[in-house]
């Protein structure tokens, strides 16, 4: 991205706090300090960070350790890069100070209690001591909008995972193993130059493909069975997701009427994602098409959700909470039908809504026309 995109966030963020009860923003969600900074670096688990912000209306810090110093300094825009020695709880008191932060906003979803209450106890300390306000969704809120490069970076990362599966799916066999087939997709997308998986590759066959989030497992794919593959990467930082549901050698009678529905579906709600539309709408339409079919009870999950610098972000297209969709939001759009100890289907796009409809990214057009 861009410097000044970078300075834009900054900008829009900082207005942002005029309406909060805070005058300092600690952002240590991984996603939301690429999107503000553009530190690339990821963080492993939750008690383990590779460094947060700081950021006030006149200044703005990355705080990180050693290991990072130099990554930071190098990828970071407009941010002043400190090193801390001895770990938050002794280091970060001293820059509150420095800063004149009387009051804390963080993250509450990012926050472990323990982090919490060991830092409170530090900030009573200071004179005058610093309040800890919980905040929720703060950067999210602004990333539910794509600009017109992340759209493009998004429509690269679509495109690279498009190929891959369209090569996976032109060398399926009998007697491949799901861990096989999930391998060879990491493999492929790696050789073709991405960073990592979104996600874990689900490869679910047979049965396995009625679990919506199934692993891999040494079972062995089958003729005329559902074969569920829902793959996607990381490219330049954005993700992509798609999912395919195929059948060597056709589908049996029931199987080809599920899939007749949910394809239905699909295209039912894709023609409900525009601008200004409430995102329980397209969730409506593709559960009411399910429903009069007879399978309304074997479709769990919301109808799609946001997909950006993670694969799961804000909005959520789902039947409760709507918000509006707007303009430049990148969403999926993956009815599914799930019977459990038999199989299931679902099929999924990845589309940018724009002003008159949406563009689909996803390129593979691997669907059954039974």
């Amino acid at each position: 991205m861009k410097a000044s995109t970078y300075r834009k966030r900054i900008a829009s963020l900082r207005e942002k706090l005029g309406d909060l009860p805070v005058d300092t923003v600690w952002i240590l969600q991984p996603e939301n300090r690429r999107y503000l900074s553009g530190f690339k670096a990821t963080d492993g688990q939750l008690t383990e960070s590779s460094g947060s912000l700081l950021i006030t209306r006149k200044e703005r810090l990355l705080v990180t350790d050693s290991r990072y110093t130099t990554e930071a300094e190098h990828e970071v825009v407009d941010f002043e890069v400190i090193t801390l020695k001895k770990g938050l709880a002794e280091g970060f008191p001293k820059l509150l100070s420095r800063l004149g932060t009387r009051n804390l906003g963080f993250e509450e979803q990012h926050v472990t209690w323990g982090l919490h209450q060991e830092l409170a106890k530090a900030f009573r300390k200071l004179s005058p001591p610093v309040r800890l306000f919980p905040l929720k969704g703060f950067v999210e809120n602004m990333r539910e909008v794509k600009s017109t490069d992340e759209v493009k970076a998004m429509e690269a990362s679509a495109d690279l995972m498009s190929r891959v599966l369209a090569e996976i799916i032109r060398k399926l066999r009998p007697g491949k193993t799901e861990k096989e087939i999930a391998w060879q997709i990491e493999g492929l997308t790696r050789e073709g130059g991405a960073e990592s998986l979104a996600f874990p590759s689900i490869v679910a066959s047979g049965p396995n493909s009625a679990l919506p989030h199934a692993v891999p497992t040494n079972r062995k794919i089958r003729t005329r069975e559902p074969i569920t593959l829902d793959v996607g990467v990381k490219l330049d930082g954005y993700c992509s997701d798609m999912t395919r549901t195929l059948f060597l050698d056709g589908a049996p009678p029931r199987f080809r009427r599920i899939y007749k529905t949910v394809r239905e579906a699909q295209l039912a709600a894709l023609e409900k994602i525009r601008p200004g539309v409430e995102s329980t709408v397209p969730d409506g339409t593709a559960r009411a098409i399910i429903r009069e079919a007879g399978f309304g009870d074997y479709f769990g999950h919301s109808l799609g959700h946001g997909v950006g610098l993670a694969t799961h972000e804000k909005p959520r297209l789902g039947p409760e909470k709507p918000v509006t969709l707007k303009e430049g939001m990148v969403v999926t759009d993956e009815p599914g039908i799930y019977i459990p100890g038999k199989g299931g289907v679902r099929l999924e796009e990845m589309v940018v809504i724009e002003k008159k409809g949406t563009r689909i990214l996803t390129k593979d057009r691997h669907f059954h026309n039974f």
